[in-house]
């Protein structure tokens, strides 16, 4: 099907995959109105549409350090029980409206604790929360598979709790790793000890790299720390002249490492100037796993189908590339073989069949 002639109503049926979204960034604006008047906080509107709006435009800065302050409001009504189940159970149902059919949802959870919650408690709760929403999504015919990672906050001193918690919990829902944060100045190595005991325990772990600094951070990640994926990844462009991969872009590429890319947020963050030059499309044709995220609904004002709209519309995308990207997602899914290859050829496969 040519680009021209894919339309929303066949983009939102289309079976899809996201391995990069945080919890904290897709809270609905008139749930983040409703629990602040509960914990008496403060917002910069409650009008929801507004809210929406405020923070777009907040976010829009081109500044990733800016783009990552627009989580206080939504981090201030998530402390609570009561906030991180409504929050988890809606992310949830926001997928499946979206056509989504696996996702991996991160989180990092010593950011939901000035409320009294240990870490350990916040992790059960959002998988209550995330159960609830599957639930409710299958009873509705619309099934979704939600995997959890663990996320340690790369400039603090917690991410060694972090991923025992992933260790802990890696039966019960949290399906892998990674580390958020500010990324300048705050290298993935500095938390080597973390990620060597993730490979012990068997637990796969991506990594935010190559976003706010290049192939330095992308470099650590995958060679010295292990990542099997890589959050982000744009700027592994860097390492390609003229068509022709220099040796860690080569290896990206030949190991199939996956690339968790999110158009709408590098264009916020300034890590990629549009949407028809995002190295996404590039990245594709030169046969990098590269998969297709939202990375922070709220925060982007996006969704999946958006995602894949604004590609189709701005980057000549046809159904046939979106299905690839969707393929990749699944392939480097951090659930196993068999639940991966069943999601592919018993859902995407026919979905995507059926559009074209």
């Amino acid at each position: 099907m040519t680009a021209s002639s894919i339309d929303i109503d066949t983009l939102r049926r289309l079976p899809k995959a996201v391995l990069h979204d945080h919890l904290d960034g897709g809270l609905r604006p008139a749930t983040v109105v409703e629990l602040a008047a509960e914990v008496g906080h403060t917002l910069p509107t409650t009008d929801p549409d507004e809210l929406a709006a405020w923070y777009y435009e907040a976010a829009n800065s081109g500044d990733l350090v800016r783009y990552i302050a627009t989580f206080e409001h939504t981090l201030a009504v998530m402390q609570t029980r009561a906030g991180l189940l409504r929050a988890a159970e809606e992310y949830v149902l926001d997928l499946a409206a979206d056509g989504v059919v696996y996702a991996e949802v991160r989180y990092a959870p010593e950011l939901n604790t000035s409320g009294g919650l240990a870490m350990r408690e916040v992790v059960e709760t959002v998988q209550e929360g995330l159960a609830a929403g599957m639930a409710k999504a299958a009873a509705a015919g619309t099934p979704v598979r939600v995997g959890t990672l663990l996320c340690g906050m790369r400039m603090f001193d917690r991410v060694r709790e972090a991923a025992d918690l992933a260790v802990a919990y890696r039966d019960a829902g949290v399906v892998g790793f990674d580390i958020a944060g500010a990324e300048d100045g705050f290298p993935p190595a500095d938390h080597l000890a973390a990620f060597e005991h993730l490979r012990r325990e068997s637990v796969p772990f991506t990594i935010h790299a190559g976003e706010a600094y290049g192939l330095p951070s992308i470099h650590q990640a995958i060679q010295v720390c292990g990542a099997q994926r890589i959050g982000h990844g744009v700027r592994i462009t860097e390492d390609i002249v003229d068509g022709k991969l220099g040796r860690l872009a080569s290896w990206v590429r030949d190991r199939r490492v996956a690339l968790e890319m999110c158009p709408t947020s590098n264009l916020q963050t300034g890590a990629a100037t549009s949407i028809a030059e995002h190295p996404i499309t590039a990245l594709k044709d030169l046969g990098f796993r590269v998969t297709l995220n939202t990375d922070n609904r709220l925060v982007s004002g996006t969704t999946m189908t958006r995602e894949m709209s604004l590609l189709v519309e701005q980057a000549g995308w046809t159904v046939e590339d979106l299905r690839t990207v969707t393929v990749n997602a699944l392939k480097s899914a951090f659930i196993p073989f068999d639940e991966r290859n069943a999601l592919i050829e018993d859902v995407v496969l026919p979905g995507y069949a059926a559009a074209l």
